[in-house]
């Protein structure tokens, strides 16, 4: 029976049994489970805690805010529980699965590499002929910058005249050293202002300005956004080898987009209708779909449900802000962002049907990391078992320290007090699964209108204590000094803080 059905069961039996005497008993357990907002382990977040934490890092009080900082809060608290045990989670068993996307990614890129082997190499002889025509072109520039939308006239006009001077010193056998004495573009100041690239990827001055150039030919300035250019067309000796090698990676690129787009159109990728909206929802509450069986898409190899979209969201590095970017994004774009999803699937199915796995070195490797992090994350919270034993010496003693160190480090944090503790997608997930957690959707949504009168009442007793003003306004006469009235002091030190979570 599914837990919550059990509960309700049994809770249910209980009244019948005790009568209307267990009313009130029933009444306060419901209270209590309303201002529960969070529980990790042993450790609870109350509705009030959550709102002072809100309240005290002066943040929008919005639901997508109140349930960043839960989440937060549990990572934390669950670390701490696992340091008060001494559990550095060491099963490999779990260690693998929390690191599946980091092995997926290497099994993918292993099948890759042995797939683009067989792609069909450039015929070389050809090379001269496309270098010619124009179809990847080789170039040298010397960039000085100025941008033409915010510089003043005169700004412009001094930087073109020093253009002026280093083009009049410039020839085809001194280009490549005075470019990188010269160029203000620090992409290509080391390699002497030279570039391979195709049509499309420079801005429209840049590439007609080489291709109006013979090979071996120098250009007068040529204005972009960026400022002032002066422009070498490379002869076809001087560029063939950084051509050649781009054109080889062009060669492979085609080559695999080409193999990608094969396996999609085998695959029969059919992405459901529903589907962008539910993308949008693991967006925003990536937990709450991590049991999601809901189908986003089908395809002759399986299905994507819901609950996969959420771990391969999870693992995304934070710094993609791939959350961001479906929030903000139209629901037409959703169905592609699921294909791609999808594919990486089908490439995974793939690999294992070609037997790619990975060698003790590599599994090895990226245990380590897993272990890495989490000891790190622990050693920067003061929270790692060593740290915990010189000062507690029960187990009991332990995990209130440790409560009691990650609470404090997650106000210092709300404060910008401190540096931020990360706690990674794959430690979360392991400790999410060794310890009991879970966030209570009416505690949270109860905590947005609490931090709101809390931020009230900061905003109103910091508007108290300002000095009455002397200066009238225009047309208002300067009221009299007034008093503050007698009255009762406001509450300090423990009084004033929001109630502790309480036990269960």
């Amino acid at each position: 029976m599914h837990a919550m059905t059990a509960n309700r069961f049994r809770a249910t039996a209980l009244l019948a049994t005790l009568g209307l005497s267990a009313c009130a008993g029933f009444r306060d357990a419901l209270t209590r489970h309303v201002d529960l907002v969070a529980r990790a382990g042993a450790q609870e977040l109350s509705v009030a805690r959550l709102a002072q934490l809100m309240t005290t890092a002066k943040v929008p009080p919005r639901k997508d805010v109140a349930l960043a900082i839960t989440n937060l809060w549990v990572n934390y608290q669950l670390l701490a529980a696992a340091a008060a045990k001494g559990d550095t989670l060491a099963d490999n068993s779990a260690i693998d699965d929390a690191m599946w996307a980091q092995i997926a990614q290497l099994k993918s890129r292993k099948f890759y590499d042995a797939v683009q082997k067989s792609f069909p190499a450039p015929d070389s002889s050809t090379f001269e002929r496309k270098y010619n025509e124009g179809e990847l072109m080789a170039a040298r520039h010397i960039l000085l910058m100025v941008d033409r939308n915010l510089a003043k006239p005169a700004q412009v006009d001094s930087v073109r005249r020093e253009a002026e001077k280093v083009r009049r010193q410039l020839t085809p056998a001194n280009f490549a050293k005075m470019a990188e004495k010269y160029t203000q573009d620090p992409g290509s100041k080391s390699t002497g202002g030279e570039y391979v690239f195709g049509s499309g990827r420079m801005v429209p001055e840049f590439e007609q300005g080489v291709r109006a150039l013979k090979p071996g030919e120098i250009s007068g300035l040529v204005q972009t956004q960026y400022g002032f250019h002066i422009l070498m067309r490379e002869t076809w000796e001087e560029a063939r080898a950084p051509w050649s090698a781009a054109y080889r990676r062009l060669a492979d690129s085609v080559a695999g987009a080409a193999f990608f787009d094969g396996i999609d159109k085998n695959a029969a990728v059919e992405v459901k209708p529903g589907a962008a909206k539910m993308v949008k929802a693991i967006g925003e509450d990536v937990d709450a779909h991590r049991d999601d069986g809901t189908v986003l898409a089908t395809s002759r190899g399986g299905k994507l449900t819901a609950a996969r979209m959420a771990r391969w969201v999870a693992s995304m590095p934070p710094q993609m802000r791939v959350r961001d970017q479906i929030a903000q994004a139209p629901d037409s774009v959703m169905p592609i962002f699921v294909r791609n999803v999808m594919r990486q699937e089908l490439v995974l199915r793939a690999a294992d049907s070609a037997k790619i796995t990975l060698d003790t070195a590599e599994v090895n490797g990226i245990r380590r990391g897993f272990t890495g992090s989490l000891t790190s994350s622990m050693s920067a919270l003061n929270i790692a078992p060593a740290q915990l034993k010189d000062s507690a010496k029960s187990a009991s003693e332990r995990a209130r320290l440790a409560s009691g160190r990650v609470d404090a480090y997650v106000e210092k944090l709300l404060r910008n007090e401190v540096q931020f503790v990360d706690v990674s997608e794959p430690i979360a997930l392991a400790l999410r699964k060794k310890y009991e957690s879970r966030v209570v959707t009416a505690g949270l949504e109860r905590a947005v209108p609490e931090a709101v009168k809390l931020a009230a009442q900061a905003d109103s007793q910091r508007a108290k204590s300002l000095p009455s003003s002397v200066v009238p306004m225009p047309g208002v006469a300067a009221p009299p000094a007034v008093a503050a009235p007698p009255g009762p002091k406001p509450e300090s030190g423990a009084k004033a803080k929001a109630a502790p979570a309480r036990k269960s």
